[in-house]
Protein backbone atom coordinates (compact mmCIF):
# COMPACT_ATOMS: atom_id res chain seq x y z
CA UNK A 1 0.00 0.00 0.00
CA UNK A 2 1.41 3.33 -1.04
CA UNK A 3 2.13 5.94 1.60
CA UNK A 4 -0.04 9.03 1.36
CA UNK A 5 1.41 12.32 2.49
CA UNK A 6 -1.04 14.96 3.67
CA UNK A 7 0.36 18.20 5.04
CA UNK A 8 -1.71 19.88 7.71
CA UNK A 9 0.87 21.68 9.73
CA UNK A 10 0.53 24.44 12.29
CA UNK A 11 3.62 26.39 13.30
CA UNK A 12 3.25 28.30 16.54
CA UNK A 13 5.43 30.09 19.05
CA UNK A 14 9.13 29.71 18.29
CA UNK A 15 8.63 28.05 14.90
CA UNK A 16 6.25 30.79 13.80
CA UNK A 17 8.68 33.37 15.11
CA UNK A 18 11.44 31.99 12.90
CA UNK A 19 9.30 32.26 9.77
CA UNK A 20 7.75 35.63 10.57
CA UNK A 21 11.11 36.98 11.70
CA UNK A 22 12.72 35.96 8.40
CA UNK A 23 9.93 37.63 6.45
CA UNK A 24 9.78 40.86 8.43
CA UNK A 25 13.50 41.31 8.85
CA UNK A 26 14.03 40.90 5.10
CA UNK A 27 12.40 44.26 4.46
CA UNK A 28 15.34 46.27 3.14
CA UNK A 29 15.10 49.16 5.62
CA UNK A 30 15.14 46.66 8.50
CA UNK A 31 17.66 44.25 6.99
CA UNK A 32 20.14 47.05 6.21
CA UNK A 33 19.93 48.62 9.66
CA UNK A 34 17.94 51.70 8.74
CA UNK A 35 15.44 51.52 11.60
CA UNK A 36 15.31 50.44 15.24
CA UNK A 37 13.31 47.22 15.67
CA UNK A 38 11.17 46.92 18.80
CA UNK A 39 10.04 43.30 19.21
CA UNK A 40 7.33 41.88 21.45
CA UNK A 41 5.06 44.90 21.07
CA UNK A 42 1.52 43.87 21.95
CA UNK A 43 -0.75 46.50 20.42
CA UNK A 44 1.09 49.56 21.84
CA UNK A 45 4.42 50.58 23.30
CA UNK A 46 5.30 53.94 24.84
CA UNK A 47 8.40 55.63 23.47
CA UNK A 48 9.45 58.15 26.09
CA UNK A 49 11.05 61.44 25.21
CA UNK A 50 13.01 63.55 27.72
CA UNK A 51 13.82 67.23 27.14
CA UNK A 52 16.08 69.05 29.60
CA UNK A 53 16.85 72.75 29.34
CA UNK A 54 20.15 74.35 30.38
CA UNK A 55 21.39 72.45 33.45
CA UNK A 56 24.77 74.11 34.08
CA UNK A 57 24.50 77.02 36.54
CA UNK A 58 26.88 79.13 38.61
CA UNK A 59 28.05 77.25 41.72
CA UNK A 60 26.80 78.09 45.21
CA UNK A 61 27.27 76.55 48.67
CA UNK A 62 23.75 75.18 48.64
CA UNK A 63 21.86 72.59 46.63
CA UNK A 64 19.57 74.66 44.45
CA UNK A 65 17.32 72.69 42.11
CA UNK A 66 17.21 74.34 38.70
CA UNK A 67 16.29 73.61 35.11
CA UNK A 68 13.20 71.99 33.65
CA UNK A 69 12.73 68.37 32.67
CA UNK A 70 9.90 67.69 30.25
CA UNK A 71 8.70 64.12 29.84
CA UNK A 72 6.61 63.46 26.74
CA UNK A 73 5.86 60.32 24.80
CA UNK A 74 4.93 58.87 21.46
CA UNK A 75 2.96 55.69 21.03
CA UNK A 76 4.20 52.93 18.76
CA UNK A 77 1.05 51.10 17.69
CA UNK A 78 1.14 47.77 15.91
CA UNK A 79 -1.70 46.27 13.92
CA UNK A 80 -2.38 42.62 13.18
CA UNK A 81 -2.07 41.61 9.54
CA UNK A 82 -2.72 38.35 7.78
CA UNK A 83 -1.97 36.37 4.64
CA UNK A 84 -4.74 34.09 3.35
CA UNK A 85 -3.79 32.36 0.10
CA UNK A 86 -5.42 29.42 -1.65
CA UNK A 87 -4.05 27.53 -4.64
CA UNK A 88 -4.91 24.38 -6.54
CA UNK A 89 -2.38 21.55 -6.57
CA UNK A 90 -3.34 20.76 -10.15
CA UNK A 91 -1.80 24.01 -11.33
CA UNK A 92 1.62 22.83 -10.14
CA UNK A 93 1.73 19.40 -11.81
CA UNK A 94 3.84 20.68 -14.71
CA UNK A 95 6.12 22.64 -12.40
CA UNK A 96 6.89 20.02 -9.78
CA UNK A 97 7.56 16.38 -10.68
CA UNK A 98 4.37 14.33 -10.74
CA UNK A 99 6.10 11.54 -8.85
CA UNK A 100 6.77 13.92 -6.00
CA UNK A 101 3.10 14.88 -5.86
CA UNK A 102 1.78 11.32 -5.57
CA UNK A 103 0.12 8.96 -8.04
CA UNK A 104 -2.97 11.14 -8.38
CA UNK A 105 -1.13 14.42 -8.03
CA UNK A 106 -3.00 14.83 -4.78
CA UNK A 107 -0.22 15.44 -2.30
CA UNK A 108 1.54 18.71 -1.54
CA UNK A 109 5.26 18.00 -2.06
CA UNK A 110 7.66 19.35 0.51
CA UNK A 111 9.60 21.24 -2.16
CA UNK A 112 6.44 23.12 -3.15
CA UNK A 113 5.67 23.86 0.50
CA UNK A 114 9.18 25.17 1.06
CA UNK A 115 9.04 27.25 -2.10
CA UNK A 116 5.70 28.81 -1.23
CA UNK A 117 6.80 29.67 2.30
CA UNK A 118 9.91 31.37 0.93
CA UNK A 119 8.08 33.15 -1.89
CA UNK A 120 5.26 34.40 0.28
CA UNK A 121 7.80 35.44 2.89
CA UNK A 122 9.52 37.65 0.32
CA UNK A 123 6.17 39.20 -0.63
CA UNK A 124 5.45 39.92 3.04
CA UNK A 125 8.88 41.58 3.37
CA UNK A 126 8.21 43.71 0.28
CA UNK A 127 4.89 44.88 1.71
CA UNK A 128 6.43 45.63 5.10
CA UNK A 129 9.07 47.80 3.41
CA UNK A 130 6.38 49.77 1.60
CA UNK A 131 4.35 50.12 4.79
CA UNK A 132 7.26 51.40 6.88
CA UNK A 133 7.62 54.49 4.69
CA UNK A 134 4.50 55.00 2.58
CA UNK A 135 1.73 52.86 4.04
CA UNK A 136 -1.74 54.35 4.51
CA UNK A 137 -3.78 52.98 7.38
CA UNK A 138 -7.02 53.15 5.38
CA UNK A 139 -5.65 50.58 2.91
CA UNK A 140 -5.91 46.85 3.54
CA UNK A 141 -2.80 45.38 5.17
CA UNK A 142 -1.17 48.77 5.75
CA UNK A 143 -0.44 51.18 8.58
CA UNK A 144 0.52 54.84 8.34
CA UNK A 145 4.15 54.92 7.23
CA UNK A 146 6.83 57.30 8.46
CA UNK A 147 6.55 59.72 5.55
CA UNK A 148 2.76 59.81 5.93
CA UNK A 149 2.99 60.45 9.68
CA UNK A 150 5.60 63.19 9.21
CA UNK A 151 3.56 65.00 6.58
CA UNK A 152 0.61 65.11 8.97
CA UNK A 153 2.59 66.09 12.09
CA UNK A 154 2.03 69.74 12.96
CA UNK A 155 5.04 69.63 15.29
CA UNK A 156 7.47 69.16 12.39
CA UNK A 157 9.21 72.55 12.04
CA UNK A 158 8.11 74.29 8.86
CA UNK A 159 11.72 74.87 7.78
CA UNK A 160 12.34 71.12 7.97
CA UNK A 161 9.48 70.24 5.62
CA UNK A 162 10.69 70.83 2.08
CA UNK A 163 8.41 70.75 -0.94
CA UNK A 164 9.63 68.14 -3.42
CA UNK A 165 10.17 68.52 -7.13
CA UNK A 166 10.81 65.91 -9.81
CA UNK A 167 14.37 64.70 -9.24
CA UNK A 168 16.84 64.41 -12.12
CA UNK A 169 20.58 63.94 -12.35
CA UNK A 170 20.87 67.66 -13.03
CA UNK A 171 19.12 68.81 -9.84
CA UNK A 172 19.59 65.94 -7.38
CA UNK A 173 22.66 67.41 -5.67
CA UNK A 174 20.96 70.79 -5.16
CA UNK A 175 17.83 69.13 -3.73
CA UNK A 176 19.81 66.86 -1.41
CA UNK A 177 21.71 69.93 -0.25
CA UNK A 178 18.40 71.56 0.73
CA UNK A 179 17.71 68.66 3.08
CA UNK A 180 21.16 68.70 4.64
CA UNK A 181 21.07 72.47 5.09
CA UNK A 182 18.14 72.32 7.53
CA UNK A 183 19.23 69.31 9.59
CA UNK A 184 19.29 70.59 13.20
CA UNK A 185 22.80 71.32 14.47
CA UNK A 186 22.25 69.02 17.44
CA UNK A 187 21.63 66.12 15.05
CA UNK A 188 24.17 66.86 12.33
CA UNK A 189 27.28 64.77 12.88
CA UNK A 190 25.56 62.04 14.88
CA UNK A 191 26.93 58.61 14.05
CA UNK A 192 23.58 57.10 13.08
CA UNK A 193 22.32 60.06 11.01
CA UNK A 194 21.26 59.00 7.52
CA UNK A 195 19.84 60.61 4.42
CA UNK A 196 17.03 58.23 3.40
CA UNK A 197 16.17 58.55 -0.28
CA UNK A 198 13.74 56.90 -2.67
CA UNK A 199 15.02 54.65 -5.43
CA UNK A 200 14.68 57.25 -8.16
CA UNK A 201 16.61 59.83 -6.12
CA UNK A 202 19.38 57.29 -5.59
CA UNK A 203 19.53 56.49 -9.29
CA UNK A 204 19.74 60.20 -10.13
CA UNK A 205 22.54 60.63 -7.59
CA UNK A 206 24.48 57.75 -9.15
CA UNK A 207 24.12 59.37 -12.58
CA UNK A 208 25.20 62.70 -11.09
CA UNK A 209 28.34 61.08 -9.67
CA UNK A 210 29.04 59.55 -13.06
CA UNK A 211 29.79 63.01 -14.40
CA UNK A 212 26.84 63.55 -16.68
CA UNK A 213 25.29 66.24 -14.51
CA UNK A 214 26.26 69.69 -13.31
CA UNK A 215 28.02 70.65 -10.05
CA UNK A 216 31.54 70.19 -11.26
CA UNK A 217 32.05 66.46 -10.88
CA UNK A 218 33.85 66.38 -14.22
CA UNK A 219 33.27 64.47 -17.43
CA UNK A 220 34.72 61.26 -15.97
CA UNK A 221 32.68 61.42 -12.79
CA UNK A 222 33.58 60.87 -9.17
CA UNK A 223 37.00 59.19 -8.80
CA UNK A 224 37.13 59.02 -12.62
CA UNK A 225 34.78 56.04 -12.53
CA UNK A 226 32.40 57.39 -15.17
CA UNK A 227 29.25 55.29 -15.27
CA UNK A 228 30.97 52.58 -13.21
CA UNK A 229 29.99 54.15 -9.90
CA UNK A 230 29.71 51.92 -6.85
CA UNK A 231 26.22 51.36 -5.49
CA UNK A 232 27.26 50.98 -1.86
CA UNK A 233 28.69 53.21 0.87
CA UNK A 234 27.69 56.45 -0.81
CA UNK A 235 27.73 59.74 1.11
CA UNK A 236 26.43 63.22 0.52
CA UNK A 237 28.13 66.07 2.38
CA UNK A 238 29.42 63.58 4.91
CA UNK A 239 26.07 61.86 5.52
CA UNK A 240 25.46 58.22 4.51
CA UNK A 241 22.90 57.88 1.72
CA UNK A 242 20.42 55.09 2.53
CA UNK A 243 18.10 53.69 -0.13
CA UNK A 244 14.65 53.44 1.46
CA UNK A 245 12.91 51.31 -1.12
CA UNK A 246 9.55 51.91 0.51
CA UNK A 247 9.73 55.65 -0.14
CA UNK A 248 7.80 56.73 -3.20
CA UNK A 249 9.52 58.73 -5.94
CA UNK A 250 11.07 62.14 -5.20
CA UNK A 251 11.06 61.78 -1.43
CA UNK A 252 13.82 62.05 1.16
CA UNK A 253 14.05 61.91 4.95
CA UNK A 254 17.00 62.92 7.13
CA UNK A 255 16.89 61.20 10.51
CA UNK A 256 18.81 59.12 13.01
CA UNK A 257 18.26 55.37 12.99
CA UNK A 258 17.76 55.54 16.74
CA UNK A 259 14.86 57.96 16.19
CA UNK A 260 12.90 55.64 13.86
CA UNK A 261 11.07 52.59 15.19
CA UNK A 262 9.46 49.48 13.73
CA UNK A 263 7.33 47.43 16.08
CA UNK A 264 6.32 43.80 15.75
CA UNK A 265 5.54 40.77 17.86
CA UNK A 266 8.01 38.59 15.99
CA UNK A 267 9.46 37.12 19.19
CA UNK A 268 6.11 36.37 20.78
CA UNK A 269 3.75 33.45 20.49
CA UNK A 270 0.90 35.67 19.25
CA UNK A 271 1.32 34.67 15.62
CA UNK A 272 0.28 31.87 13.35
CA UNK A 273 1.67 30.16 10.27
CA UNK A 274 -0.23 27.31 8.64
CA UNK A 275 -0.06 25.27 5.46
CA UNK A 276 -3.30 23.33 5.08
CA UNK A 277 -4.00 20.53 2.60
CA UNK A 278 -7.76 20.84 2.09
CA UNK A 279 -8.26 17.38 0.55
CA UNK A 280 -9.30 15.73 3.80
CA UNK A 281 -11.21 18.78 5.00
CA UNK A 282 -13.54 19.69 2.13
CA UNK A 283 -12.56 17.20 -0.57
CA UNK A 284 -11.05 19.85 -2.80
CA UNK A 285 -7.69 19.84 -4.55
CA UNK A 286 -6.68 23.09 -2.89
CA UNK A 287 -4.11 24.00 -0.30
CA UNK A 288 -4.02 27.12 1.80
CA UNK A 289 -1.29 29.25 3.26
CA UNK A 290 -2.21 31.25 6.37
CA UNK A 291 -0.03 33.68 8.31
CA UNK A 292 -0.64 36.31 10.98
CA UNK A 293 1.75 38.91 12.37
CA UNK A 294 1.91 42.42 13.84
CA UNK A 295 3.39 45.54 12.24
CA UNK A 296 3.74 49.26 12.92
CA UNK A 297 6.23 52.14 12.73
CA UNK A 298 6.76 55.59 14.18
CA UNK A 299 9.47 58.07 15.17
CA UNK A 300 10.53 59.61 18.46
CA UNK A 301 11.52 63.29 18.22
CA UNK A 302 9.93 64.93 15.18
CA UNK A 303 11.97 68.12 15.63
CA UNK A 304 15.11 66.12 14.77
CA UNK A 305 13.79 64.99 11.38
CA UNK A 306 13.75 66.60 7.92
CA UNK A 307 11.12 65.63 5.37
CA UNK A 308 11.42 66.24 1.63
CA UNK A 309 8.07 65.28 0.15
Amino acid sequence: MATTTNITTTYAGEAAGQYISAALLSASTIENGGITVRPNVMQKEVIQRIDVDSIVKDATCDFTPTSTVDLTERILTVEEAQVNLQMCKKDFVTTWEVAQMGANSGDVPSSLADYMIGHIGSKVAQKIEQNIWSGVNANQGEFDGLAVQLAADAALPAAQEITAIAITAANVAAEMAKVVAVIPSAVYGKEDLKLYVSKNVYKAYIEHLAGYAAAGVGANGYENRGSNQRLVDLFFNGIPVFVAEGLTDNKMVAAQTSNLFFGTSLLSAMQEVKLLDMADIDGSNNFRFIARFFQGATYGVVEDIVLYA
